[in-house]
């Protein structure tokens, strides 16, 4: 038995209302990455120059040697890029989040004293602008200690946020296991936050603030990119256009803009900045939030909901108790579907339904005939000893067949016998929501069949009875 450990299916196809206060529309969140003296640098201990989102076309590591241009380019984020995007967003009175590497924070204090000031939230992006992914765990959980003790340092407090941004896959096991984040943005999974659970053995549940790489100025300085403010600008306004229209019919999302000085800061771009932010504030119902505020919102009106059904969670015993009478007397298909690897976008009724239905599917004719012959006659003998199993006893109930009158009650004897002597298994319909009429009329309509075409039609209503059953389960509506 194998887990598949990632959630391909998030909110589904009705997503939360998220409740953004004042009841606002979208939320609109600018983070600011501040990088610059935290990059690849022989000065730094690298061993090479750094190679990333720069203005340099192709641009190489130089290893054992500086790279006076590309450091350059940093440094005009630094001097240059950073106060532009600071006056702009302090004279609209627009709060922003920054993601601060540690290192390059502590050589920036008059940049720090600055977004202090201003109340912008700086959250830790890690303790240099690097790729983590070749890292050991032990490598990479120093790196995060030294992080956070150097940016206590620096601001004063530890930061609530984290984003590593070039991340490997023990990131998040170590951001758990180390806690005490209000959220971690390291996730581009949603327009929403949403929760990852911890794994089992420890560890804090995360809230994830997804960031963003599409609505982001690196694109200026990526292949498939921007070329012109113009493009950013549009880029921008459709996003924000898309999302805005999503809330205003009852699907508020967030939308996040990445802004990096050495970029965005640049003369020939802050305009479309410029224009964006006159164009959201144009708008009734934005909310304009830094992202430590709509975690905290989040989690106030989202709190993780431990109590859930999570199948992809349960151990073999729980799962096989649960689901082992969806299919009726039929225990096998959840004994094969829990050796499935089942992860998050199972752990719903209709992905866990879609689990039990293909072991249903897969199986040899006999055992699907075995699925149909264990269901009851309907308002059969078994029915009226009160035999059946609570499943089949609340649904034929539901469709009244608990109360026949002897006319009634003769007819769904004569269709059933005549119906086995046929086809050699029970009449089969999920009855919820039918009439006793209907079902009778479905029962005369369904006896002309020929037995394959009726074998196909009892395995379907078999599918959708195990369906309401686990809907039933999950506390979902029908």
């Amino acid at each position: 038995m194998q887990r598949y450990p990632r959630d391909l299916r998030g909110y589904g196809p009705q997503t939360p209302d998220p409740k953004w206060p004042g009841g606002a529309k979208i939320a609109v969140q600018f983070v600011v990455n501040y990088e610059e003296g935290g990059e690849n640098c022989l000065l730094h201990g690298d061993p090479h120059s750094e190679a990333f989102l720069s203005e340099i076309v192709g641009a190489q590591a130089w290893p054992d040697q500086r790279h006076w241009n590309m450091e350059s380019l940093y440094e005009y984020g630094a001097r240059a890029g950073f106060w532009r995007l600071y006056r702009l967003f302090t004279e609209q009175k627009i709060p922003v989040t920054v993601f601060g590497v540690a290192t390059a924070l502590q050589r920036g204090p008059e940049q720090v004293a600055a977004m202090m000031a201003a109340d912008w939230e700086i959250a830790s992006h890690g303790l240099k602008w690097i790729d983590y992914k070749d890292f050991s765990r032990e490598e990479e959980r120093a790196h995060i200690q030294e992080a956070l003790a150097l940016h206590r340092l620096v601001t004063g407090e530890r930061p609530a946020g984290w984003y590593t941004g070039r991340c490997s896959m023990q990131t998040f096991d170590l951001i758990s296991e180390i806690g005490g984040f209000t959220y971690i943005a390291d996730s581009y999974a949603d327009d929403l936050p949403y929760w990852h659970e911890a794994p089992e053995g420890g560890g804090e549940d995360l809230l994830c603030v997804p960031y963003t790489l599409d609505v982001n100025d690196m694109r200026f300085a990526t292949a498939q990119g921007f070329n012109s403010g113009d493009q950013f600008f549009s880029y921008l306004k459709d996003s924000f256009d898309a999302l805005y229209e999503e809330g205003c019919a009852g699907q508020a999302k967030m939308l996040s803009v990445g802004l990096h000085c050495r970029l965005v800061g640049r003369p020939g771009r802050i305009q479309a900045l410029k224009r964006f932010l006159a164009y959201a504030q144009s708008h009734q119902d934005v909310w304009f939030a830094r992202r430590v505020d709509i975690a905290r919102h989040w989690r106030h009106v989202f709190p993780l909901q431990k109590g859930r059904l999570c199948p992809s969670r349960l151990s073999e015993e729980d799962f096989i108790a649960t689901f082992g009478g969806v299919f009726e007397h039929s225990p096998w298909i959840a004994e094969r579907a829990y050796q499935a690897p089942l992860g998050g976008s199972f752990d719903h009724a209709q992905g866990l339904h879609a689990a039990l239905t293909w072991e249903f599917r897969k199986a040899s004719e006999g055992d699907r005939l075995g699925v149909l012959m264990a269901h009851p006659d309907l308002a059969g003998k078994l029915a009226q000893a009160k035999r059946l199993t609570e499943e089949s006893t609340q649904e034929q109930a539901s469709a009244g067949l608990d109360v026949l009158s002897d006319q009634e009650r003769e007819a769904f004897t004569a269709l059933n016998t005549s119906y086995t002597a046929k086809f050699g298994f029970p009449f089969i319909i999920a009855v919820k929501g039918l009439t006793k009429d209907f079902i009778l009329q479905r029962f005369q309509e369904r006896l002309e069949n020929g037995r394959e075409q009726e074998f196909a039609e009892a395995c379907a209503q078999v599918e959708k009875i195990a369906l309401f059953r686990v809907k039933d389960l999950f506390g979902e509506e029908r």
